[in-house]
């Protein structure tokens, strides 16, 4: 009955087409999270001056804040690497790899300082 159905032959060009084109959407798919990691990283430092420089009844808030703002980061890094693994452009992943490593560092620093100084300020 289906017999009758045939497909078209894909041919090579098209094929290496379709391969192009999902290179270019995956290579997307990983530079939109790390725009939001980069976003939630710039969100720390302003955290961090609200922390500072805020009502210290609110300093446990913006410790909350800090964490919320590290776990966006690392969420969207997920979502980087899991993109990275499907490339295969080697220099397009090392970069973004590269960035993504600096950027977890970099927000796990800043989130633990913080709640390292208000810990401290907090004990009695």
């Amino acid at each position: 009955v289906f017999a009758c159905f045939k497909l078209p032959k894909t041919t090579d060009e098209e094929k290496a087409a379709r391969s192009a084109a999902i290179q270019e959407a995956t290579k997307q798919a990983a530079l939109v999270p790390l725009e939001v990691a980069r976003k939630a990283l710039d969100m720390m430092s302003v955290i961090a001056d609200v922390a500072r420089l805020g009502n210290r009844n609110a300093v446990t808030d913006a410790c909350v804040a800090m964490m919320a703002a590290r776990s966006a980061v690392l969420g969207a890094l997920l979502n980087v690497r899991i993109n990275l693994g499907s490339l295969k452009d080697r220099d397009f992943v090392l970069q973004l790899q590269t960035e993504a490593d600096t950027i977890e560092q970099t927000a796990c620093r800043r989130e633990k300082e913080l709640l390292d100084a208000v810990n401290q300020d907090l004990r009695v």
